[in-house]
């Protein structure tokens, strides 16, 4: 079911920003892991509390695209080449974005052939605690399952390496990784392949997706 906390998402401000409305691309490539980062690939055994997935990385070709080319980021963890115009076209995006994350979670189960992801939502304006510890919890569940997750944020939220990422009318990124045993984790960001990846507290994270939701 929709809900007016998960309704709205999304255009993307930065894409407008730095291209002038649109982005130049897409551009694919393969996603390197942050500096540090282990290799991004899936292992048996989660050593040191981190892990990464293999991202086939593209940047959204328009500015309004950010949910498709989220999930289809999220989607190539698995192997899957999907064609993001599809995926928009089935999510219900237009120009004013993908209106939830409730349209994107079954396209992933579709895609990815069965029913692993659910949306979850955090209804407030920042993430208590227990919010946090069940993104933390979901985050690890599913990187160590070999699937991606997509967040529906909104606002302003600052990386590990300190750099800012302002989306103040709402944005979609993938989730692709996570450290110290998902205290820390990283980003796939389709809006600005110069900032295609980076690391950011789970803390962080769960208030930049309050008032909206993600699926895992």
């Amino acid at each position: 079911m929709r809900t007016d906390i998960l309704r709205k998402t999304a255009l993307t401000a930065a894409g407008l920003a730095f291209t002038g409305g649109a982005i130049a691309g897409p551009v694919t490539t393969a996603l390197a892991a942050p500096a540090e980062a282990k290799p991004t690939t899936v292992t048996q055994d989660r050593k040191g509390g981190e892990r990464e997935l293999g991202v086939r990385y593209e940047a959204q070709p328009n500015f309004y695209y950010c949910g498709p080319a989220a999930a289809r980021n999220a989607l190539s963890v698995q192997g899957k080449n999907i064609d993001v115009d599809g995926m928009a076209q089935r999510m219900g995006t237009t120009e004013a974005g993908t209106n939830s994350i409730n349209d994107i979670t079954p396209v992933l189960n579709k895609e990815s052939g069965k029913d692993a992801y659910q949306s979850v939502e955090i209804p407030g304006a920042k993430a208590d605690d227990k919010q946090t510890d069940k993104l933390r919890g979901d985050i690890v569940t599913a990187i160590d399952e070999g699937h991606a997750i997509v967040a529906n944020i909104a606002g302003t939220a600052t990386d590990t390496d300190g750099t800012t990422h302002s989306f103040e009318g709402g944005h979609y990124i993938s989730v692709v990784g996570y450290r110290d045993n998902g205290n820390t984790v990283t980003i796939a960001d389709s809006a600005n392949p110069d900032q295609a990846s980076y690391r950011m507290s789970v803390d962080n994270l769960a208030d930049w997706i309050a008032t909206r939701g993600y699926t895992a």
